[in-house]
């Protein structure tokens, strides 16, 4: 039997080893990944960098797809089902990270602005995988979450959620987590736009670690300009690599699109995509060596009133990436490449940890001893 023959993004973390007993495998940085180089491939193991359409696949004998990423808006789905083609994205690989992400930076504004988290209200607009988490751990932090999902509410019911425009009113912080739709009844392409942000009551906070066309990043620097938003907290930037340089310069936190970043979202996504070839294989693959690596400093003793905020920043600093970006932004795609791969909240112990927050910790996922 003819071994198969993969192609895969050198970039994908902790895949490297693991097919090589299956299959002839072959890494290249995504931008290598050609229609040359796949037109003989079965299987491709890509990321959100690789586009996947007539150009790419055209002339290629690829019958599956691998995305080790949350979004698929990259593939051509329609081109794929025409072709034969099956594909298999990482749904919620990176929704913990994201999740420490946005913790970190709520909690960098609240020390920023002297306002306790406790006193805001956020509005999560979109509540998949990743808008639950956020919704999970803002409620843990004492906040008044509303959530915005038409989707949702249309199958679930709306009690649950809120329309638009009451998010737009109510909320002193509004957080982006929708798939990039570019038309339709559901559309989200400038879902925040100059209409949008003339509505907003309370000059909100926005963030957006979603899709950079979410946003329109021209409307945002506008409304930062006309005091109509406060603070602009982007992950996801339109035409990246190309940023908008003004509205990074005036960001209160800005990165290069790694807020799902971690060690931990990264093995989960790689092992998701391992077992789907897997079952489409019938190959039966071991993924036991798909794990990331323990912290470097795991143990952390806490004390003080800003116990809690202490032990989430000591997890993830945002502020180290932004300031990189707004320093070099020409290494855009530099910075999200060689990310040094974070851990999230479970890699960490807490040795020492005041009484009144524990229940915090645990609920956030930090290791406690039995018996502190």
């Amino acid at each position: 039997m003819k071994r198969l023959k993969i192609i895969a993004d050198s970039k994908i973390p902790y895949l490297k080893g693991i097919l090589e007993p299956y299959a002839r495998i072959s890494y290249y940085p995504p931008q290598e990944i050609t229609a040359d180089k796949v037109h003989d491939a079965d299987i491709l193991i890509i990321r959100t960098r690789t586009r996947c359409d007539k150009q790419l696949l055209g002339n290629s004998r690829c019958r599956f797809i691998g995305t080790a990423t949350i979004g698929y808006d990259h593939i051509d789905t329609g081109y794929c089902q025409e072709h034969g083609i099956t594909w298999q994205n990482a749904p919620g690989c990176n929704a913990s990270s994201v999740g420490q992400y946005i913790l970190s930076s709520l909690l960098l504004l609240s020390r920023h602005t002297g306002r306790s988290l406790q006193d805001m209200t956020i509005g999560i607009v979109g509540v998949g995988h990743v808008g639950s988490i956020v919704a999970k751990y803002c409620r843990i932090m004492g906040m008044k979450v509303l959530l915005n999902d038409p989707p949702r509410a249309r199958k679930e019911g709306e009690k649950a959620f809120v329309p638009l425009f009451e998010i737009a009113k109510e909320c002193d912080i509004i957080t982006f987590h929708t798939p990039l739709i570019l038309s339709g009844t559901d559309k989200t392409w400038h879902l925040a736009d100059e209409k949008f942000l003339a509505s907003l009551a309370k000059r909100p906070v926005i963030i957006n670690s979603s899709r950079g066309e979410v946003t329109d990043n021209h409307a945002l620097l506008h409304a930062l300009d006309t005091r109509l938003i406060s603070e602009v907290i982007l992950d996801c930037w339109e035409h990246e690599p190309d940023i908008n340089l003004e509205l990074l310069a005036k960001a209160f936190i800005a990165t290069p699109h790694i807020a799902g970043y971690s060690a931990d979202g990264k093995s989960t996504a790689t092992r998701m995509i391992v077992q789907a070839i897997d079952e489409k294989t019938g190959i039966s693959i071991d993924t036991s060596a798909i794990k990331p690596p323990s912290p470097v400093y795991p143990d952390l003793s806490l004390s003080g009133t800003q116990a809690l905020a202490d032990a989430v920043i000591y997890t993830y600093n945002p502020n180290t990436e932004s300031q990189k970006l707004k320093d070099h932004p020409e290494l855009f795609e530099d910075f999200r490449n060689n990310y040094p791969l974070r851990r999230e909240f479970n890699a960490y112990n807490i040795v020492h940890a005041p009484d009144h927050i524990k229940e915090k910790l645990l609920a956030l996922g930090f290791s406690l001893p039995i018996k502190d």
